[in-house]
């Protein structure tokens, strides 16, 4: 389970509007290996967190380039999983690293979603002078990937914008801050977020998340229906919030849990300003 708030406007009016609002969690079983985020690739220009399980090694949920390439990745809710399915990690970061634009990427991508269990993917380019592109591809919805339209929007577990309680309050408050964002010292706006994607309130009942997770045990859905989800041994273990300015400078901040400990967190802020 993970979820992701996000906010585009390529050409935001205000120099002091920010082109890119991002905030999201990874949801992953504590054990789960995996690397902090920090730049990698062929010219160190690729910046995310790393998976190491065995077998997906290199895979990533969120990463950003020097370049203006942006990826997410969420998982779709479904009881059954195939075994043999390539890792959806690999998803995000080989876009990272190809030279496609988003939709071409993704159009791809639709050829071959079968190969995948169920997967919801942004994909992006972020240029000051072209202006800012965003994609969505989800291979359990339509089978061909869209370009969306300026504006804010949500995507957790189910289609994006599937309005399951929990995207829905949490869309909420992420707009709350959003729409003081350009009064809010940039440390401000960041912990506003990081409280957004921290909060525990479960939203329930909520029977759209009961019928897509129907064979799961009802106690356990009802644990995953918070922004931040907290149960044994798997819950929300990566918090990132990533802003692109109307420059271009970019400010990526995570706050990562230490030592599978979910009382202990670390968190570090990467900026840099994309390429032209």
């Amino acid at each position: 389970m993970c979820i992701i708030f996000f906010k585009f406007d390529p050409r935001p009016v205000s120099k002091n509007a920010y082109r890119l609002i991002l905030a999201a969690n990874r949801d992953e079983f504590y054990h789960r290996p995996s690397k902090v985020a920090d730049f990698w690739g062929s010219n160190n220009e690729i910046l995310s967190g790393l998976d190491m399980e065995e077998g997906k090694e290199g895979g990533t949920w969120l990463g950003i380039s020097m370049r203006g390439k942006l990826a997410a990745l969420t998982n779709y809710l479904q009881p059954h999983q195939d075994p043999s399915a390539r890792g959806r990690g690999e998803l995000v970061a080989h876009f990272l690293t190809a030279d496609m634009d988003s939709l071409s990427y993704l159009k791809k991508v639709s050829t071959e979603g079968h190969l995948y269990n169920g997967f919801n993917l942004i994909a992006a380019d972020l240029s000051p002078e072209k202006g800012d592109v965003v994609c969505y591809y989800g291979n359990q919805g339509e089978p061909e990937p869209i370009v969306l339209a300026p504006g804010t929007y949500g995507l957790s577990n189910a289609l994006l914008e599937t309005p399951w309680k929990k995207l829905c309050f949490g869309k909420q408050l992420f707009l709350e801050a959003v729409e003081q964002s350009q009064a809010l010292p940039k440390d401000v706006l960041i912990a506003q977020l990081l409280d957004v994607l921290n909060n525990e309130e479960a939203q329930l009942p909520d029977p759209a998340i009961e019928d897509q997770g129907r064979e799961y045990v009802r106690p356990i859905l009802s644990k995953y229906a918070a922004v931040c989800v907290r149960c044994p041994g798997y819950g929300t273990r990566t918090n990132t919030v990533i802003l692109v300015d109307a420059d271009g400078h970019v400010t990526f901040t995570e706050r990562s849990m230490l030592d599978k400990d979910p009382s202990r967190w670390e968190t570090n802020t990467h900026e840099f300003r994309l390429q032209s």
